[in-house]
C-alpha cells in the first residue's frame, strides 16, 4: 500500500510538472511570436491603450 501513495504522489507531481511546462512554453512562444513579427515590421515596441487614463504606453516584457 504505501508504494501505491508513492507511486500516485510521483503521478501528481509529474502531472503538476508537465502543465507548468506547458505554460511556461506557451508563454515563451508568445514571446518569440511577438519579437519575430516587431522585427518584420521594424516597430520598436508595441503600444497599449492604459484602460484608466485612455493614453498609450510602450508594453512592458512581462504584460
Amino acid at each position: 500500500m504505501p508504494q501505491l501513495l508513492l507511486l500516485a504522489a510521483v503521478g501528481a507531481v509529474a502531472w503538476f510538472g508537465y502543465k507548468r511546462f506547458l505554460l511556461e512554453a506557451e508563454r515563451v512562444n508568445a514571446r518569440v511570436r511577438a519579437a519575430e513579427k516587431e522585427s518584420r515590421t521594424g516597430a520598436q515596441g508595441t503600444l497599449i491603450e492604459d484602460p484608466t487614463t485612455g493614453e498609450y504606453r510602450l508594453r512592458k516584457p512581462d504584460e
